[in-house]
């Protein structure tokens, strides 16, 4: 049976629910979804592929994301570099680029270049809430993303793409398919557009949370924080 998935409105109030009534902070919900997000590169590029993770960071917390998985990479061996063009102000997103540059990985401002002298690239751009038309210095990039032979790993959403509709008709992101996705939480509806590897991140969701928006929890092996699925939805 596929997985059920997850659309803007409800994904943005399981959100809230799980820092509410699940007594999550916006923290601890980044570190694990970081968490996950580090497992399935792991997985999908192990370190033997090579070692150096070019990691695009937008400016929200898909991008947070992003940050906590480039920290554990590092702890896990890999050679991180951070290409982050519009750091945000808050508090939050200011610590999660402090812990990495304490391990001194570096940021870089050249993505051209970067892009050229990495194994492997980590999309955190955007999220499940974008919406609208994509801008600089983010249109360059996609359209970058959509041409290199570089794999790419997207966090919970391929950028440029819509949660429901999935990729744009026209401009950036187009025809950007990128070699892997780790949907957070749950599948959501873009999916039925994606062709590439694709895993679920979601292990800290409490099975009152799941019943309330009727969302299937997958079968999680051993201390996996992630799990593969099918085009099915379905355990790989």
């Amino acid at each position: 049976m596929a997985l059920r998935t997850l659309s803007a409105g409800p994904a943005a109030a399981l959100d809230k629910d799980l820092m509410s009534t699940g007594a999550f902070s916006l923290d601890q919900l980044m570190e694990l979804a970081g968490l996950s997000v580090s497992q399935a590169v792991y997985r999908i590029h192990p370190p033997n592929e090579g070692r150096k993770i070019l990691v695009v960071v937008g400016p929200g917390n898909n991008g947070g994301d992003g940050l906590v998985a480039a920290r554990h990479l590092w702890f896990y061996g890999y050679q991180p570099t951070i290409h982050y063009p519009k750091q945000p102000k808050q508090e939050l997103y200011q610590r999660l680029a402090t812990q990495l540059k304490n391990l001194e990985i570096p940021f870089t401002e050249n993505f051209d270049s970067a892009l050229k002298d990495t194994d492997h690239v980590l999309d955190a751009i955007f999220g499940f809430s974008f919406q609208g038309e994509v801008r600089e210095p983010f249109s360059g990039i996609i359209e970058a993303l959509e041409r290199t032979s570089v794999p790419v790993t997207s966090v919970d959403a391929p950028s440029s793409w819509t949660i429901e509709d999935g990729p744009p008709k026209s401009g950036p992101g187009k025809t950007f398919q990128p070699a892997a996705l780790i949907s957070l939480t749950a599948p959501k509806p873009l999916v039925k557009h994606f062709k590439g590897r694709h895993f679920i991140g979601g292990r800290f969701l409490p099975p009152s949370v799941a019943k309330k928006y009727n969302l299937d929890i997958p079968k999680y092996s051993g201390v996996d924080q992630i799990v593969e699925v099918n085009e099915s939805g379905e355990n790989k």
